[in-house]
């Protein structure tokens, strides 16, 4: 294996200490910050991101919760849950955990998240000062997990790298392709639809992959020396996959974040630094 791992799970460990002081400061001015993260039926993806967070928040100082809503709510029911929490003085940081089921649509309901609750940059407000560059409140776990790894990579400063983003949701793809221009980076977004994705990908001095797709990226996407951000996390057979094969990968990229333990534990890391943000008065 050639490749410079990025790990994840040593990147956490670094951040969470500032968690620590800020949530227990927090604490002896009378706020308990608590995170609410409302899902629409569960799978094994989303109990264990859920479970994951409660452990954080144990560790860190901060209270996680769920609200689990029947798989076959509609739009006016998430919404519901959402105005809920946002009128919970008690409820500092809100998420909606997604992929939504097909049936829902987040258009509709993304409008009910509170942009001062918002921790994970839902809100159309949130995502609008993110495309303007304008600052948003909050920017999304995720995107900003992968920013985080990057400034540790031996790529940044990425003004003027060649990026590729797969993968375009608004999750993650469109977020972080916001942050890699923002930085001066030259950024392609590819997905489904795109020719030969996997010519788009050789270009690339940073691969970003957010797919959903295991295993889908291999050597052969890859430039010789590139930096790869697997950002995928499906559970197959009871085990956790990510959208890069890593070994066949990590024999030619320069640095590559392993799954698990690569964004994962960093995009934790973000979020309940968002939660303490959104609870300080």
């Amino acid at each position: 294996m050639a490749a410079r791992i990025l790990d994840g799970r040593a990147l956490a460990a670094e951040l969470r200490e500032s968690l620590i002081r800020d949530a227990a400061a927090l604490r002896e001015r009378g706020v308990a910050p608590r995170l609410l993260v409302v899902m629409v039926g569960e799978d094994d993806s989303s109990t264990a991101y859920v479970r994951g967070m409660r452990a954080l928040g144990g560790r860190v100082g901060i209270d996680v919760e769920a609200e689990v809503l029947v798989p076959d709510s509609d739009d006016a029911r998430v919404r519901a849950a959402l105005e809920r929490a946002a009128a919970d003085a008690t409820v500092h940081g809100i998420i909606l955990q997604q992929p939504l089921p097909a049936h829902l649509s987040i258009r509709t309901i993304a409008s009910a998240m509170p942009e001062t609750k918002d921790v994970d940059g839902t809100s159309p407000i949130n995502q609008g000062r993110l495309a303007f560059a304008t600052g948003a409140r909050f920017v999304p776990a995720t995107p900003a997990a992968v920013m985080l790894l990057l400034e540790r990579s031996r790529a940044w400063p990425l003004r003027g790298k060649n990026v590729t983003v797969v993968g375009r949701s608004n999750v993650v793809g469109l977020p972080v392709s916001l942050l890699l221009m923002a930085q001066d980076a030259t950024v392609t977004v590819t997905h489904k639809s795109t020719v030969d994705i996997a010519a788009r990908a050789r270009e690339a001095d940073v691969l970003v992959v957010a797919a959903g797709a295991p295993n889908l990226v291999d050597a052969s996407w890859i430039r010789p020396g590139a930096v790869v951000i697997d950002v995928g996390t499906t559970v197959v057979d009871g085990k956790l996959l990510g959208d890069v094969n890593f070994e066949s990968a990590a024999e030619v990229a320069g640095e590559i974040t392993p799954v698990p333990g690569g964004v994962g534990p960093v995009t934790n890391v973000a979020l309940m630094r968002n939660v303490l943000r959104a609870a300080t008065p």
